[in-house]
């Protein structure tokens, strides 16, 4: 019999629910989603503010619990887990890339991509490695003793990038990456996520810019808590989610 070609999945999520109270209302946020990623797919999220993507970014990054459902990374289990499981599943299985950068301001490229390490209680020479070792892969093997205030927006952003995979995490989540920057650095970002994706690396990214889930393999879209559109990207044109508003955003 032949094999399989079919990748593992890294995602596994089935009926997942999240509502939360704001005041006397109940707010249905996630409403028995579905979802499958399979390794080394590259994944764009998108809907419209309150459509649900940036809880659904939340439980798989295991920063929230669903009140239903299932969620398995990589053949783990997270429904039933406690704060402390869900922290060592973090740590382990996902890279974070956050519009907003979340640099430490005072210390270092090199030690702002250390710092995932020493909460795995990594040795101080094998974090300082596997730490240049990131930033030469995002390009900034030269900048390794700036601080944030001596990059620019891109330099931040491929730190954040680079601090997201120094722990090898099998799931990279990106939160409106692109989102502080001008569109040639966005450009540039999209070009280190191409090069991570062709190196292996399992990518899911919220965004409600369509030229940036362009980038992507399969965009996934979302409305009133639900997924509605599931297609590869050159069936799904992403046009209804253009951004009409651009920001105040960084160069590179």
């Amino acid at each position: 019999m032949a094999e399989s070609l079919e990748k593992p999945a890294v995602i596994r999520v089935t009926s997942l629910t999240r509502t939360y109270k704001v005041g006397s209302e109940s707010v249905h946020a996630l409403r028995e989603v579905d979802l499958e990623v399979q390794e080394n797919e590259y994944v764009a999220v998108m809907g419209h503010s309150g459509s649900g993507k940036s809880t659904l970014m939340n439980l798989l990054g295991c920063l929230d619990k669903a009140d239903a459902g299932q969620y398995e990374i990589n053949g783990i289990n997270t429904t039933q887990m406690n704060a402390s499981s869900l922290a060592h599943v973090r740590n382990q299985q996902i890279g974070f890339v956050f519009q907003s950068f979340e640099l430490l301001p005072r210390v270092t490229a090199l030690k702002n991509v250390e710092l995932p390490l020493i909460y795995s209680g990594i040795p101080f020479w094998q974090r300082r490695k596997l730490a240049k070792q990131a930033l030469e892969r995002v390009g900034l093997g030269s900048r390794v003793t700036h601080k944030p205030n001596q990059l620019s927006g891109g330099e931040k952003q491929r730190v954040a990038v680079a601090r997201a995979l120094v722990s090898g995490p099998s799931l990279l989540l990106a939160d409106e990456p692109t989102g502080n920057l001008d569109s040639a650095t966005s450009a540039s970002i999209m070009d280190l996520f191409e090069q991570l994706h062709q190196e292996g690396q399992t990518i899911i990214m919220v965004t409600h810019e369509s030229d940036i889930a362009a980038h992507a393999r399969r965009i996934v879209r979302m409305k009133d808590g639900r997924i509605y559109s599931d297609l590869p990207t050159e069936q799904g044109p992403a046009s209804e989610y253009i951004n009409p508003a651009p920001s105040t955003k960084e160069s590179s």
